[in-house]
């Protein structure tokens, strides 16, 4: 009865759905604008260490990996910076960091005679943009669910990343026709200014205040979300495999240039999340992530067997769209055991999984590349998606136990 109680509650307090996606727009329009500079690099970074800067693919993979390395760094500082200092600021402060990584980019090409210095600063750009990223990510989830309610985290969640992988969806192709007309010098002036106009919209919108008034020490709060984030860790080797190396698969068999490729993984996470964005919070983020790991690991086995640019195609969609629900799917299982004072910091240290996973991911693949060539690394990456099944079967018999934190 209690718990049937609670339930009504809640739903009274939502807000109705309209009402809800007209106040998270704003942030959604303001993370899309702030991520379409990472979009356009996708399919022209890698090649442009490998091509133009004569690097191999366990250097790309360092560089690529750097970014979700520095990212997992920063998770803790930027999750209590939006409880703290209120999330409006953290965004505001993640945009200005984004824009800053763009000058490190038009710096890198004065050392273009001497690629090891270029790439060093490179590196630099790279980090510079986690830090901005790490804000924003942060910021915008907590601020979203201070304005619509946990009971919406799901939809938060969701919207927050239509917004990063529809800028991946419409940057890929945007950032390969820049590249074409101005090379990476357009990139690199893209990625100084782009950011910089999400500061026009985020500026009129109502912040909420802050969620905490001390410092929470973020193992405490990575404690309780450690098994949905192993999740969230194990199903986003797709994502990184994509990022990292589709480029170079296409062009290691003669397929053209990949941005159809970060299109197709880009439209079809986008449709999932419109068209399913909702079972999260409906009927539990367990049952949602379960099924979408499978169909994410099914789409990495097709990229790994395609001898076409389309079968190529159709793995990269299956992996956006599994990928896509896995990600609120575990989210909520998450939010569902963290204190909710925390819940940026509960958000960041989540996020901090799948830094750490592509992190990783990056380095490790161009070294199996390496090894056994391009296509192999895809057929790990299914083997490793596939691995997060247990997690979600784990979580889906098991009820969570909210664990209060004290700072």
């Amino acid at each position: 009865m209690e718990k049937n109680t609670s339930h009504h509650a809640a739903a009274a307090l939502t807000p109705p759905a309209p009402r809800v996606l007209m106040k998270l727009l704003p942030l959604t329009m303001t993370v899309f604008i702030a991520f379409l500079t990472l979009g356009m690099q996708l399919p022209v970074l890698p090649l442009y260490l490998h091509d133009s800067l004569g690097m191999g693919t366990l250097v790309v993979g360092l560089v690529i990996g750097s970014e979700f390395a520095a990212a997992l760094l920063t998770r803790a500082w930027a999750g209590n910076f939006a409880d703290m200092r209120g999330p409006k600021k953290a965004v505001v402060a993640g945009t200005v960091a984004a824009a800053s990584s763009g000058l490190a980019y038009l710096v890198s090409l004065a050392f273009a005679d001497a690629p090891e210095v270029a790439v060093w600063v490179l590196l630099a750009g790279r980090i510079l943009l986690a830090f901005g990223q790490s804000l924003i990510v942060t910021g915008s989830m907590g601020w979203g669910i201070g304005l619509v309610g946990p009971q919406n985290a799901g939809k938060v969640m969701a919207w927050n990343g239509i917004a990063i992988y529809a800028a991946y969806a419409f940057g890929a192709p945007l950032g390969v026709a820049v590249s074409a007309q101005w090379g990476f010098h357009g990139i690199a002036v893209s990625a100084v200014f782009i950011p910089l106009l999400a500061l026009g919209i985020v500026a009129g919108v109502n912040g909420v205040a802050p969620a905490a008034q001390r410092r929470t020490p973020f193992y405490k709060v990575l404690g309780a979300v450690w098994v949905p984030g192993t999740g969230l860790a194990l199903s986003s080797v797709g994502f990184g495999l994509i990022t990292a190396f589709i480029a170079l698969l296409f062009a290691a068999r003669g397929w053209g240039n990949a941005s159809a490729a970060f299109t197709a993984f880009g439209v079809a996470f986008i449709a999932a999340r419109l068209l399913f964005g909702h079972l999260p919070d409906r009927i539990g983020g367990a049952k949602v992530a379960l099924v979408s790991v499978i169909i994410e690991a099914v789409g990495q086995l097709l990229i790994w067997g395609s001898d076409a640019a389309a079968g190529a195609w159709l793995g990269a969609a299956l992996t956006g769209f599994g990928y896509s629900l896995a990600f609120p799917g575990f989210g909520v299982e998450a939010l569902r055991r963290a204190p909710p004072q925390t819940r940026s910091l509960a958000m960041g240290a989540y996020a901090a999984f799948l830094d750490l996973a592509l992190g990783l991911t990056s380095p490790l693949a161009g070294a199996l590349a390496g090894a056994w060539g391009i296509g192999s690394v895809y057929l790990a990456g299914a083997v490793t998606v596939g691995l997060s099944v247990f997690v979600a079967w784990r979580l889906l018999v098991t009820e969570p136990a909210r664990t209060a934190v004290h700072a």
